[in-house]
């Protein structure tokens, strides 16, 4: 199964909106694509129902006909990362319902796109980490960095993280998930770390204000390096 985990640099850098492009990327090459966010946090709540609104908006990106706990099986109130969440709303975090989605799912499509939680060590369990979920799926993993001020220092980070635990790391995507500040760090920092790193930068997504699917594509189209993410 071909496919790919987002990862952050933390949280609010932009993974869903990658994911979302990236979906659209890989239907538009013919594949037949689903996407998971297992675990989501901060989710709003309508009478007795919790709804993962970073998973909603990935099932209607890939067309997903299934139930949305298929695409997020751990949805939870508090804005929090899950271990702290769970514990706070009482609920004992369980990943079977995880496994047993990617499972279903493995066996009806053709691609995956697996969206994290934060960066790397937030925690989902005590000594389960972000970082274990992706080695639990085994996928190459795609790093959403912002590229403002500080951004060297995250990015790597986090790249040498992966790599020291042997993760394939596919590449990089800068995301303007706030509008640009014209400042010289975003004009360098795409290119200096591209120096300071052998993984690609794939590219440099700008500010969006329209999510559809077909805005989704074009973007990715126009701005990402298109065949390292659909080679066989």
């Amino acid at each position: 199964m071909k496919g790919f985990f987002i990862t952050g640099t933390d949280t609010g850098v932009g993974k869903t909106i990658v994911a979302g492009i990236i979906i659209n990327i890989l239907k538009a090459h013919g594949l037949k694509t689903c996407a998971m966010k297992p675990f989501e946090t901060g989710c709003l709540k309508e009478g007795d129902l919790i709804i993962p609104s970073d998973g909603l908006f990935l099932k209607e990106m890939a067309g997903m006909e299934e139930s949305l706990n298929y695409v997020t099986p751990v949805s939870l109130e508090k804005p929090l990362a899950p271990m702290v969440a769970a514990e706070l709303e009482g609920v004992d975090l369980d990943l079977e319902p995880v496994w047993k989605a990617y499972e279903y799912l493995k066996k009806r499509y053709e691609a995956i796109v697996v969206e994290g939680v934060g960066g790397l060590l937030v925690p989902i369990k005590k000594d389960y980490f972000v970082i274990d979920l992706i080695k639990g799926f085994g996928l190459p993993v795609i790093v959403v960095s912002r590229p403002t001020l500080g951004t060297i220092n995250h990015t790597l980070l986090t790249v040498r993280a992966l790599l020291s635990e042997g993760l394939s790391v596919k590449g990089i995507i800068f995301n303007y998930s706030m509008p640009p500040e014209g400042s010289i760090a975003e004009e360098t920092n795409p290119q200096v770390i591209s120096r300071l790193t052998d993984v690609p930068v794939l590219g440099v997504i700008p500010h969006l204000r329209v999510f559809d699917g077909p805005g989704l594509l074009s973007v990715g189209l126009k701005n990402l390096k298109i065949e390292a993410l659909v080679e066989k």
